[in-house]
């Protein structure tokens, strides 16, 4: 698993929805990833059949070739 990065200046964690055929991965880009306020509005947000899952994640932060990206610090679904 890749470790987000450890600049708190530009990351930070949040409750999310994430959009993902596949939940192995642990980084996401910025337009899979949409925030929600809270734990609890990410569970009610929460559509698996439709590839979308809560997550509690981190960022977002830059990566080597620009793109912007989410790091997965777990799903809020047990899963």
């Amino acid at each position: 698993m890749q470790h987000p990065p450890l600049d708190s200046r530009i990351s930070k964690t949040c409750y999310a929805i994430v959009f993902t055929p596949s939940r192995r991965r642990s980084r996401f880009p910025e337009n899979c990833v949409e925030i929600k306020e809270s734990a609890k509005a990410a569970l009610e947000a929460a559509a698996p059949e439709q590839h979308r899952h809560p997550a509690h994640v981190i960022g977002p932060s830059r990566s080597s070739e620009g793109v912007r990206l989410y790091y997965l610090i777990d799903w809020l679904d047990g899963s």
